[in-house]
């Protein structure tokens, strides 16, 4: 299964790359594709704790996705990298959540 961890992989790196974006940005970031980013006080420190929330998730991503170098092929391990990713994006909501009633203007 070394090809489903590149894959893997590859999408961890992609959500590294949004955080890569955030924290560069000069402008609020947002959240959901299509919706307009909120109104912040401080768009600096907004940026850098969007951008701090993708590394981490980015991060707890790849390493739920290491059982798949070790699986065999329709192993019933594969249920625990879904759900840990499942509850890591439960968790993602609600740390953006916080982070935008935090920095609201």
């Amino acid at each position: 299964m070394i090809l489903g961890f590149v894959i893997w992989s590859l999408m961890a790196l992609m959500i590294a790359g949004l955080g890569i974006y955030s924290l560069r940005s000069e402008k609020a970031v947002g959240f959901f594709a299509g919706v307009e980013p909120p109104k912040v006080k401080d768009v600096k420190k907004y940026n850098k704790s969007v951008a701090v929330m993708w590394f981490v998730y980015a991060t707890l991503l790849e390493i739920c996705g290491i059982p798949l170098l070790y699986l065999e092929q329709n192993s019933a391990g594969f249920v625990l990298p879904i759900l840990g990713t499942v509850l890591f994006t439960i968790a993602l909501i609600i740390v953006y959540t916080l982070i935008v009633n935090k920095n609201k203007a």
